[in-house]
């Protein structure tokens, strides 16, 4: 998204089932600090802010709906299952399906190194977004939200499923493809004591998205979420 275009966030706000009082809050949600470098617009903040309140407000969402959904799982198991919906990969996954990659304020050169669909900014400006909801309409309206948004991750974990991303992507590129992906570390960067690994996934020669982690297995989940979104939206796409 560009600034000189109106903010018009009706669908956004359509899709996550509340529409703003204060839409600035929403603006800043979705400005990355890169755009904010580039334009230096008097005024206008960053997401990292409301990112970081976002965090807090999205942990005690997750841990509110897991609890009244598992009433009778330990607090172990809650933990493990919490920790995974709010992993970068599972908030990337649910910032994807949201399409808000679309309406995120991105600089020039981070949108040309493919920002738009990295792991983190997504999981980041989810993060943003749920903490602008929480000022703009309270706790409940926080609720609601993440509730909504985090429904079909939860419906899994009540099934059962394994929320390995890559264990899924596994099997679900088997039934389809009858391959296996292949997973490929295309760039390293930072210090050796903080390193970040990026990892490509593909499957029949194909790249279906790539990712960051702080550990080459973190990436590959990461990268492994990105792909199960894509090929969520191929085979929604698909003519019936």
């Amino acid at each position: 998204m560009t600034d000189s275009e109106p903010w018009d966030y009706a669908l956004l706000e359509q899709q996550l089932g509340h529409v703003f009082v204060t839409r600035r809050l929403c603006v800043t949600a979705l400005t990355h600090k890169s755009w904010l470098n580039e334009t230096q617009e008097v005024g206008r903040t960053d997401n990292e802010r409301l990112e970081f309140l976002g965090d807090a407000v999205l942990s005690l969402c997750v841990s509110d709906l897991l609890m009244k959904r598992f009433p009778d799982r330990s607090e172990g198991e809650l933990s493990k299952t919490r920790a995974v919906l709010v992993s970068e990969a599972g908030l990337a996954r649910v910032a994807t399906t949201l399409g808000l990659g679309e309406w995120i304020f991105l600089g020039r050169g981070e949108e040309q190194a493919g920002g738009r669909h990295r792991p983190s900014i997504l999981a980041d400006a989810l993060e943003a977004l749920v903490g602008s909801v929480f000022l703009d309409g309270g706790f409940p309206r926080a609720q609601a939200v993440a509730e909504h948004l985090f429904s079909r991750a939860v419906e899994d974990a009540e099934k059962g499923t394994r929320l390995d991303f890559k264990s899924r992507l596994q099997e679900r590129s088997q039934a389809r493809l009858q391959k296996t992906p292949t997973y490929t570390v295309v760039g390293e960067e930072g210090p050796e004591h903080a390193k970040r690994f990026l990892v490509a996934i593909s499957l029949e020669g194909r790249e279906y998205g790539r990712a960051h982690g702080r550990s080459k297995k973190e990436a590959e989940q990461n990268a492994a979420a990105v792909a199960l979104s894509v090929l969520d939206e191929e085979e929604g796409s698909a003519p019936s």
